[in-house]
């Protein structure tokens, strides 16, 4: 049967041999049968097939009533598909062009919904690619087991669509989408775009916590979409009506906008007022808050010294983090800090660097070291404390500025180094552009006073064992 109609060379052939032996038709027959019309649809003159279009031949095969009891065999009989034949026959349909209210794409669309937890990779992927409405992309986007894995090939085909049917998209499904891109560090300006668009055009509609999970992509990804110049001061007006709504979500929107390097005067002036302050501080996510806002006022110190407004109290200054992030302690074992810090303690000693120190504002750092001015790494006890990092245990008591002080007051004589490795999730993905936050935070360490010398791990995978990590190091150093 398969070859029958894999041969047939009419649109009537194909339908005479799966509507007149119905007894030889099996599930995985209806896509190849769905296909072949697709495919000999195409050959033939007059407009092409379209929804509810009755004009030429395509028109007139949706009319058939052979085509109707094909259809009518696959409603009836989908429930027992298996997973193939289902996605093959919803993916046939999209590329045939049947109408998304027709019986035959709804029954499918709900079907591979239900399946959507037992589907693998392949699986999901096509029907994404197949369905295009707002509940379809819903349920889609839903899936843990699509969330989980990356479908590159599938977002970059989105990229060509999604301008076109955004604006009939519901907030929660965008942002949904938006959190897809985050999470798998996808860096695709056409999608990038399109929710920034989105976000412009509704941005007066959505509250604080739609908005920053809307806004999250762009810090994520270290991209400043190309309607920023717009964008951007949209959201700080939203942001000054809604600030304290929304604590958290109104910080977490700004620490995105400070990952881009933008610093909203006007909204600072509201998050450091007392009375947000003391609104955040008898909030269950108070500690989370202290952090941010401890970041933040440590951004506006270093980055935006013209800001003349209130500050966070010093009292309430905490370390942004006090040890690794969660993402580096999940991939310790794919990160190749572990080859560094071997190859730099048989280099220099142990006794010459300290390994996994925080600094304030809190960044942890992977291998601190300090060098002297003709090149040669000393050990601890040779470099005077004035000059060593300020003790992260003490952000309270600190100032960031007098930290800078300490650091370049012997700069003549002794240079803090930090050695960044940089693995594979620290870039977005495919590309050699860090992340926002580890881009921001390599910006504050070169304003403290700190060299940083960068090991990407495209440098590194081509290290081969202890000795050449240690010639690759001595010539990093």
């Amino acid at each position: 049967m398969k070859r029958l109609i894999e041969r047939s060379r009419s649109v009537g052939e194909v339908l005479r041999w799966v509507t007149q032996n119905p007894g030889k038709v099996s599930a995985s027959h209806y896509p190849i049968a769905l296909h072949k019309l697709g495919q000999l649809l195409q050959q033939q003159p007059g407009p092409p097939m379209g929804a509810g279009d009755s004009r030429g031949p395509a028109g007139q095969v949706l009319e058939q009533p052979e085509f109707h009891v094909l259809c009518q065999a696959i409603v009836s009989g989908c429930a027992k598909f298996d997973n193939f034949s289902i996605v093959n026959c919803l993916y046939a349909a999209a590329a045939l062009g049947l109408p998304g209210e027709s019986p035959l794409v709804r029954v499918l669309e709900d079907e591979s919904r239900s399946r959507l937890g037992r589907f693998n990779q392949k699986d999901v992927s096509m029907v994404f690619s197949s369905e295009a409405n707002n509940k379809a992309l819903e349920a889609i986007f839903s899936s843990q087991l699509f969330y989980e894995n990356r479908q590159e090939r599938f977002i970059r085909s989105m990229a060509e669509w999604l301008p076109r049917k955004a604006e009939n998209l519901t907030p929660y499904t965008m942002a949904l989408i938006a959190k897809y891109v985050a999470r798998h560090r996808l860096r695709e300006p056409r999608l990038l775009d399109t929710i920034a668009n989105f976000l412009l055009k509704r941005g007066e509609q959505l509250d604080s916590k739609v908005i920053q999970k809307l806004v999250f992509p762009f810090s994520r990804m270290n991209y400043r979409p190309s309607n920023h110049g717009e964008l951007f001061p949209k959201l700080e007006a939203i942001l000054e009506q809604k600030a304290g709504s929304s604590p958290l979500a109104t910080v977490n929107i700004l620490m995105s906008m400070f990952q881009l390097s933008h610093f909203p005067q006007t909204v600072l002036h509201q998050v450091f007022s007392p009375g947000f302050i003391t609104n955040v501080m008898s909030s269950p996510y108070a500690l989370i808050v202290r952090r941010y806002l401890s970041l933040l006022d440590a951004a506006v110190e270093l980055e935006f010294r013209e800001y003349s407004g209130p500050r966070l109290d010093p009292r309430y200054r905490v370390l942004m983090f006090e040890h690794a992030l969660t993402a580096d302690e999940a991939n310790r074992k794919y990160s190749y800090k572990g080859l560094v810090a071997e190859a730099l303690r048989q280099l220099v000693g142990e006794e010459c660097y300290r390994q996994d120190e925080v600094l304030p504002p809190g960044y942890c750092t992977d291998f601190l070291l300090w060098i002297n001015r003709s090149g040669t790494v000393l050990p601890l006890s040779r470099v005077p404390a004035a000059s060593r990092a300020p003790p992260a245990t003490s952000p309270v008591t600190m100032s960031l500025r007098s930290s800078v002080l300490a650091l370049t007051s012997d700069l003549q004589d002794f240079a803090p180094v930090v050695l960044s490795v940089n693995d594979k999730w620290h870039y977005c993905q495919n590309s050699d552009i860090l992340v926002g936050s580890r881009a921001m935070r390599d910006r504050h360490l070169r304003l403290l006073g700190y060299c940083l010398v960068q090991l990407p791990y495209t440098e590194l995978e081509k290290v081969s064992g202890i000795e050449e990590a240690k010639h690759y190091l001595r010539q990093k150093l």
